[in-house]
């Protein structure tokens, strides 16, 4: 006797359910397995890469001082975090091309086309907002904190709280770089135009500086710093969205032209016509 033929949808739906939970875990193993292998490689030179990204503080210091540890477990942990987290942004575009592996299916073809440059671009533009920070923002930074120290005081600065500030600094400036993308998203999905953004620019340039004041520390330079590139990549995603816009064909609806009252007029006699002959 067959079984019924909702049981056998239900059975279906199931099965396709567990299938991509099967096909979930396994790339998130792979992304995991990519990251560990990154570790495992980059671990053995952790001093090394500190000592890299200590390297716009380390130039700047006085003559005679160095950074300091004051956790016990900090020599060992500090250096292990920052390889982790180097490990993670190096395998960046890998675990992504994982994660548009896994949804790829269900979007359209029109969606695909859109996503792989989104998404390139996305990854370009967060490494170049770590890249300004280490090489533009950080000399200009720690030099001015240094200049302002009292007389007396030597910076000596702990390894930890210096992992800490600078991952909040490349964190900050990554995202904030991704700017283009999220207007030119913003107008594509039609939650605004490119006019509309072009006219509300002074509350943007506002909302920028605020933003740098939140997500970086409390000084002119580093909130300059943070906000200026932003609005200067807000002004990249306009122009980026309006040439998009410029090149999309029109829809439908926008090309439609009512017919005229003989056109009208001239249809409804044919289909009077088809009518009478099928009868």
């Amino acid at each position: 006797m067959t079984e019924p033929l909702g049981e056998n949808i239900e059975q279906g739906e199931e099965q396709g359910f567990i299938g991509h939970l099967i096909e979930l875990r396994d790339r998130l193993l792979r992304m995991v397995l990519a990251v560990i292998i990154l570790f495992a490689a980059l671990f053995s030179f952790s001093e090394e890469i500190f000592s890299y990204f200590a390297q716009p503080l380390l130039a700047l210091m006085p003559e005679g001082t160095s950074m300091i540890a004051t956790g016990v477990t900090s020599p060992f942990l500090v250096p292990f975090k920052l390889v982790l987290m180097l490990s993670v942004l190096l395998a960046l575009p890998y675990l992504l091309y994982q994660l548009w592996s896994f949804i790829a299916p269900g979007l359209y073809k029109h969606e695909k086309s859109l996503v792989v440059p989104l998404v390139v671009s996305s990854v370009l533009l967060f490494y170049c907002g770590i890249a300004f920070a280490y090489f533009v923002v950080f000399p200009l930074l720690f030099g001015f904190f240094i200049a302002i120290a009292p007389e007396g005081v030597s910076v000596m600065t702990d390894i930890g709280q210096y992992l800490d500030f600078i991952l909040a600094i490349f964190f900050a400036f990554g995202i904030a770089f991704e700017m283009p993308v999220a207007t030119f998203l913003l107008v594509h999905a039609g939650a605004t135009t490119v006019e509309s953004l072009a006219e509300k620019r002074a509350y943007i340039i506002v909302g920028v500086f605020v933003i740098g004041m939140l997500l970086t520390p409390p000084d002119v330079i580093s909130q300059s710093l943070l906000a200026i590139p932003m609005w200067l990549l807000f002004e990249a995603g306009l122009i980026a969205a309006r040439m998009v816009q410029k090149n999309k064909p029109q829809d439908d609806e926008d090309s439609y032209q009512p017919l005229s009252d003989d056109e009208m007029e001239a249809e409804l006699d044919k289909i009077d016509d088809e009518e009478k002959a099928e009868k």
